[in-house]
């Protein structure tokens, strides 16, 4: 441990921290300090509405519950059915957008889920559209404070677990604080009085689709640095007795904000990666259920082949469940501390290897596959000379990623250092730059062996705005490390909107100096790629000393660790407005 970290944790006791994305707020010291990631667009008509897109002390809408740490809001949207309806009958959905202040031009977008189809609306509302994840209707409105409701009959087709789920934004500006979300969560039940509140999604079956349909991206060109996450060997040791193998890929269908805009979000059909995978078995029609073998997913292809050394001719049934964790090094939980799992059809009467083909995660639990695959982005570049999340740990005492989600969720968007759990709202998985930039806080904390920065000046604090040099240190990290993960520079929430927050000395509408997060997040990201080949070395010297503000990083420990700060690297500063 250096000296001046030393000096640090005599100093300063290590404080929890609770972070939150672009759309969620801090935890300081002992306080809860609400932010925002609100928009900076580079163009002249966004300084002009500055004030317009997020009013002072004006907004108190909230769309979480009052145990999170969700910013407050101008825009609202509340969505409920005036009963519960069973398979072949009709309820009237409310959907009601409250507004604090004027927006020319908000989106509202409606989505159902493949059970429950529109069976009339409101005349305003376009013509609904149709995809594997249901039924979609919106309409653009002109808003003034006070409240516009808009109706719609709905019709429940199928039972099962089912999500109807409401948007409002500000077109114009997108801004968690001129955005909202609501969801209904009901498992609609076969005969009359059947239906009931809520879903039970973290134990299902697989769903049912016939191949890999549209959205499918090309896998992301990975360079692993390291060994994949801790795992069981999928394949035990040849016996004298043949071996039996059960194969197959995993796939996910899962809706994209990355590709999408606030009324449709990218349809995605890809691999999960890096999943836990464990073979069940019944040798006999008889007999118990048995553990046969254990595994996991493929990198990039979602492929298994788990292999067992029968006790009898023929296995009786074997089946397939694939959890919510990667190795032990990262997982996604449900409310209770549990992990997602989907099984697999079983196979009857096995007397060899054989393949289940394309199995597909259970559609409600549909968010948390897209999280955990999303992890693995970031895995596979995490900028690590160990074989865990950060440098200042070592192989075999590696601390996981652990995040929290579940279907309503309205605990979220933040990571909170005290239980080193990072918990996502409802529809935050659908962003990965939100996933991502969740887990930068982790990983900053790992980084820092659990010690942090006195953060200032967060409540609120907004992406193109001056907080403090703390605050847009802790801040432009995260949103660093999600640019870095997919490189780019657009930030994407939950709800399909983005915001292009390339900058230079010319770019109007961003503030300027080392206290804007967004100016640190882009002046970071270029020091990687331009001047550091990486980002690897950045990281090695954050799990030595820590810093307080984007200063400390660049004019004491960067060249006390022999990172540049020549030329190219102050030409990098200075292009993001920062000087020293």
């Amino acid at each position: 441990m250096s000296g001046k970290r030393a000096l640090k944790r005599r100093v300063l006791r290590p404080v929890p921290l609770t972070a939150l994305a672009g759309v969620g707020a801090c935890l300081a010291v002992a306080a809860v300090v609400p932010s925002a990631f609100a928009s900076g667009t580079t163009s002249a008509a966004s300084v002009a509405s500055r004030s317009a897109a997020a009013p002072s002390g004006t907004c108190t809408i909230r769309s979480a519950d009052k145990r999170a740490e969700a910013p407050l809001s101008c825009l609202g949207v509340t969505a409920a059915l005036d009963h519960l309806p069973a398979v072949g009958e009709q309820a009237t959905l409310t959907v009601d957008v409250k507004a604090q202040t004027s927006v020319k031009n908000a989106g509202l977008s409606v989505q159902l889920p493949p059970g429950l189809r529109i069976s009339d609306k409101d005349a305003g509302l376009a013509a609904p559209t149709s995809d594997a994840f249901g039924q979609r209707t919106g309409r653009k409105l002109a808003l003034a404070p006070g409240t516009r409701t808009v109706k719609l009959k709905v019709k429940a087709v199928a039972a099962g677990p089912a999500q109807i789920q409401a948007d409002i934004s500000d077109i114009d500006h997108p801004d968690p604080r001129r955005s909202g979300h609501d969801s209904v969560e009901l498992t609609v039940g076969a005969t009359k009085n059947s239906t009931d509140k809520g879903v039970a999604v973290s134990k299902g079956r697989a769903a049912k689709v016939p191949s890999p349909g549209a959205g499918t991206r090309k896998p992301r060109q990975v360079a692993p640095k390291s060994p994949a996450p801790a795992r069981s060997s999928a394949a035990p040791a040849p016996s004298a007795r043949a071996q039996v193998c059960v194969g197959g890929t995993f796939r996910n269908r899962f809706q994209s904000a990355e590709g999408g805009d606030w009324n449709a979000k990218a349809s995605r059909d890809e691999p999960v990666s890096n999943a836990n995978v464990i073979l069940w078995g019944k040798p006999t029609a008889g007999g118990g259920t048995r553990q046969l073998a254990t595994g996991m997913t493929g990198n990039g292809d979602g492929k298994f082949n788990l292999c067992y050394t029968p006790s009898t001719s023929v296995t009786s049934a074997a089946w397939v469940e694939f959890r919510t964790q990667a190795g032990r090094m990262w997982s996604v939980v449900d409310a209770n501390g549990g992990l997602y799992a989907t099984s697999s059809y079983a196979l009857n009467n096995i007397s060899g290897s054989t393949s289940l083909g394309n199995v597909y995660a259970n559609a409600g639990q549909s968010r948390a596959w897209h999280v955990l695959d999303t992890l693995n982005k970031l895995w596979w570049n995490r900028g690590s000379t160990t074989d865990c999340w950060a440098s200042s740990e070592q192989g075999g005492r590696c601390s996981p990623i652990t995040v929290q989600w579940y279907p309503g969720s309205t605990d979220g968007t933040y990571w909170n250092g005290g239980e080193d759990k990072i918990h996502l709202a409802d529809n935050d998985p659908d962003s990965e730059h939100t996933t991502v930039h969740e887990a930068g806080h982790a990983l900053q904390g790992k980084l820092y062996r659990g010690w942090w920065p006195q953060v200032s000046n967060c409540s609120p604090h907004y992406v193109d705005r001056t907080s403090s040099t703390s605050c847009a240190w802790t801040e432009g990290y995260a949103n660093a490390v999600a640019f870095h993960t997919f490189g780019d520079t657009t930030y994407y929430w939950g709800n399909g909107a983005s915001l292009d927050l390339a900058n230079d000395r010319s770019t109007r509408g961003i503030d300027q100096g080392d206290a804007c997060e967004a100016r640190v997040a882009t002046t970071l990201v270029d020091l990687w790629s331009q001047v550091d080949g990486g980002w690897t070395k950045s990281n090695t010297m954050m799990s030595r000393d820590t810093q307080s503000s984007f200063r400390e990083y660049f004019v004491t420990d960067r060249p006390a660790y022999g990172l540049d700060t020549g030329a190219t690297a102050r030409g990098i500063i200075w292009k993001h407005t920062i000087w020293y």
